[in-house]
């Protein structure tokens, strides 16, 4: 069964389950403790990373025989991974194209240094003149790399043939460039970008603290998830002028707001509407997975995890 399924992920499903011999249930609202009903039955669902799984949630779906949850996601910080196992569900991610998230990661990177989001605005209302700021271009700059697993990797490469300096650091904050710690590629960076799992231990990685140490007029790009970064931290180092800009495709309460239509009714993130007042911020909905390519991946591997657990069930 899947939950929190979308019309276009849902033609996937019947196009590719018809190809591996099964016939998958699709519910498009997410899951949840009203519904876990309706997985009666079922030992494995699929879920959406768009609405958190509460724990209730969880006790509900293994009430109605749920054995086995997979995430249409990389990360899986929105279920309780480790309550789910006591009460004897798994739960298992799915990889999907990096390509996607970084290709985006750089379409973001260019628009922050380019101050695309003024240019456009202003030309969308017939305003020709030149920025009185000018842009910078890559090549001249030092990006850090927060993160080199499958994205972090791929936008290091990307980077690598615009011929800027590149420093990285890998998930468990160890040196992935001599003689760089995360302090020190903060520090030296013109641009840090955000690609690490979220975990209790990532939670707030680029601090107030960290924020501060930042070169002056320095970019942050965030498109792993809201959470890494203490947004109040960065408001502050923006509306300062301390930060140059940031790219967020990413924020901290996105629950509820992104993926949904909110253009006749207030938001009730504040910092969102702070954010989105600046014209050196860039906010798109969590979209930079959003690709043909990486659609495909997520609903593919969503079904070999399926299969995998019922052929580890009847052996």
């Amino acid at each position: 069964m899947v939950f929190g399924c979308s019309n276009d992920e849902a033609l996937i499903f019947r196009e590719l389950g018809a190809r591996f011999g099964i016939s998958p249930m699709i519910v498009e609202d997410p899951v949840g403790e009203s519904n876990a009903d309706l997985a009666r039955g079922t030992r494995c669902i699929s879920v959406s990373h768009k609405t958190p799984i509460t724990n209730r949630t969880l006790v509900a779906l293994r009430n109605v025989g749920v054995e086995h949850i997979s995430t249409r996601s990389i990360g899986s910080n929105h279920i309780d991974v480790a309550f789910a196992e006591r009460a004897g569900i798994s739960v298992e991610t799915v990889s999907y194209s990096p390509d996607s998230v970084a290709d985006y990661t750089l379409m973001l990177m260019l628009m922050a240094l380019r101050h695309a989001k003024s240019t456009v605005r202003r030309t969308d209302a017939h305003d020709y003149r030149l920025d009185e700021v000018r842009g910078r271009e890559l090549r001249d700059l030092t990006v850090g790399v927060i993160g080199t697993g499958r994205i972090g990797t791929a936008v290091v490469n990307r980077l690598r043939g615009f011929g800027c300096h590149v420093l990285g650091i890998d998930r468990q904050s160890r040196s992935a460039t001599a003689g760089t710690d995360i302090d020190d590629l903060i520090e030296h960076s013109d641009i840090v970008t955000l690609h690490t799992p979220l975990t209790l231990q990532t939670h707030h990685l680029l601090n107030r603290q960290r924020i501060e140490r930042m070169r002056p007029g320095a970019i942050v790009v965030n498109t792993g998830r809201g959470p890494l970064l203490d947004t109040e931290a960065l408001l502050s180092a923006l509306e300062s002028g301390q930060l140059g800009g940031a790219a967020l495709d990413v924020i901290e309460g996105e629950e509820g707001i992104f993926y949904s239509d909110h253009r006749d009714q207030p938001l009730a993130n504040e910092a969102l509407v702070r954010l989105q007042r600046l014209s050196n911020v860039l906010i798109s909905p969590h979209s930079g997975y959003y690709t043909d390519h990486a659609l495909r991946d997520l609903v593919e591997n969503s079904i070999i995890n399926y299969l995998k657990f019922e052929s580890r069930k009847s052996s």
